[in-house]
């Protein structure tokens, strides 16, 4: 297993340059092609949400192979290399398979526990799959992800470790009020139609909204999730859509307002929310900009920067220096904005009377460690199945090798069977039968134990080799091997999600 990961998160580079290196579906279906293209990788999978980019492959030089992803991630995002580079952070073999278990447990996102990963890994092995470039490692990793995420979910409380984004989003909205006394009453605007915007929408209407407006650019989206609204037996709550061109109009009746779009650039602008509330908008102003010192290029340099808490400072220091202050009075318009690139003009935080939340105040204001043991569970339960898959992987790699020996030996058997046959032509079928099956158990028990032997001599630490001494001792085809390994890749049932 040469498995490598080279990504950036919120953890390790600010919200400024995640929105900007954020791809486009078409854009990772692009990256994928170019990277198998690439001469290290012989398989590839992205894993591209909001808060993350991350570009998974099976490589044969990982000097190289770290180049050429840095590179291409680079080119599809369209935010230069060396600028790339400093917030970039690289996993190889054994960390690079922890890193991804700890991403399907909600460990590594923004709010600790939240179970909607799971479904953007079970999309970017999904898209693997239909290029074709998720081979034999990654699709085996990748399911393996899926249950271990869900083995975290089902075995520990780590969900109430952390919160959804949108009900985190609405508590910080709620500034400290029961979130259901908050909402009572209001009238919200959800902008969007997806599975964020969808949740959002449900969210609201469960904590007791008292209308809900749904504005999408397929109005046959909107007028679906409106109609899941307003289903008899639900939530019954108000529901009706409207065009995009209403939204407008819509800001200056409503109480809240959620956006989640996959737009690229602001669907909000603090000119348009100042114009709704009836507020002077300065069009010259600027957030400034944080003037933070850049993390190390190096890969080892670099995580030992992230271990010691110099990226967290740096993180904290940029949230400061680019958050806008929120507007003085009242709020009379509250704004989530789930979308990444953002939705939401961050100058609208500026405007008297609204409250803004985003990822920027999404991340300052996220917990780090709740509910110690819970995630303390989930860790041991991602350290064990680590163990597991690479032992696992150890062992898959030897199996071709006895398939090819156990095939060596029945050609062998068949060989001296037929052998026999020439010099022992009256042997009747019953006879025939019984020594061609004392010659194939004679063989199998003889196979047995060390087949068995060295499957497990595989699955250990530092077993890879025994597969090639192996094939030295018997003289093995390597064509054979590679034919067994083929077969077994080319299994149209093989890692199927």
């Amino acid at each position: 297993m040469s498995l490598l990961v080279v990504g950036l998160s919120h953890r390790s580079a600010p919200v400024s340059v995640l929105e900007r290196a954020s791809l486009a579906a078409e854009t990772q279906a692009k990256l994928l092609q170019d990277t198998l293209a690439a001469e290290p990788a012989a398989e590839a999978a992205v894993l591209a949400t909001c808060n993350r980019i991350e570009l998974y492959a099976d490589v044969d030089k990982f000097h190289a192979g770290v180049a050429e992803l840095s590179t291409l991630l680079a080119q599809h995002s369209g935010v230069g290399l060396d600028e790339l580079t400093p917030y970039l952070y690289v996993h190889y073999e054994d960390r690079a398979v922890h890193h991804l278990f700890s991403v399907a447990c909600g460990l590594d996102s923004m709010v600790v526990g939240e179970g909607q990963i799971l479904g953007q890994i079970k999309d970017a092995l999904a898209l693997g799959q239909e290029l074709h470039t998720a081979g034999r490692l990654l699709n085996d990793l990748f399911q393996q992800a899926l249950r271990v995420g869900k083995r975290a979910h089902s075995e520990t409380g780590i969900d109430r470790a952390g919160q959804s984004l949108v009900t985190f989003g609405l508590e910080q909205l709620a500034a400290g009020a029961d979130v259901a006394d908050w909402a009572r009453g209001k009238r919200a605007l959800v902008i969007g139609a997806g599975s964020m915007s969808s949740l959002a929408a449900a969210t609201l209407a469960r904590t007791g909204v008292a209308e809900i407006v749904v504005a999408n650019r397929t109005r046959a989206r909107a007028d679906r999730l409106v109609e899941i609204l307003s289903q008899p037996g639900g939530t019954g709550v108000a529901a009706h859509a409207v065009e995009m061109a209403a939204v407008s109009d819509e800001l200056t009746r409503a109480d809240v307002v959620v956006s989640c779009t996959g737009a690229t650039g602001l669907v909000l602008t603090a000119e348009a929310v100042a114009g709704a509330l009836g507020l002077a908008f300065d069009a010259a102003y600027e957030a400034p900009v944080a003037s933070v010192p850049a993390p190390p290029a190096d890969p080892d340099r670099h995580a030992a920067w992230v271990e010691n808490g110099t990226a967290g400072a740096v993180r904290q220091a940029v949230r400061r220096a680019t958050v806008p202050a929120q507007g003085a009075g009242p709020v009379r318009l509250a704004l989530l904005d789930l979308a990444m690139p953002r939705d939401i003009d961050g100058a609208t935080a500026r405007l008297d009377g609204v409250r803004l939340v985003d990822i920027e105040s999404r991340a300052a204001a996220s917990p780090d460690a709740p509910m110690a043991a819970d995630v303390d569970q989930v860790r041991t339960i991602v350290a064990d199945e680590v163990a597991a898959f690479g032992a696992a992987q150890r062992a898959a790699h030897i199996t071709p090798t006895v398939v090819a020996l156990r095939t060596m030996a029945a050609g062998v058997v068949a060989g001296e069977i037929a052998r026999l046959d020439g010099r022992l032509p009256d042997l009747d079928e019953k006879q025939r039968a019984e020594i061609t099956q004392t010659v194939r158990r004679v063989v199998d028990k003889l196979l047995h134990a060390p087949t068995v032997r060295v499957k497990q001599l595989a699955s250990e630490p530092g077993g890879a080799g025994y597969a090639d001494a192996l094939r030295e001792l018997f003289d093995l085809d390597p064509q054979t091997v590679a034919a067994v390994s083929r077969a077994d890749l080319n299994d149209p049932n093989r890692g199927r999600s």
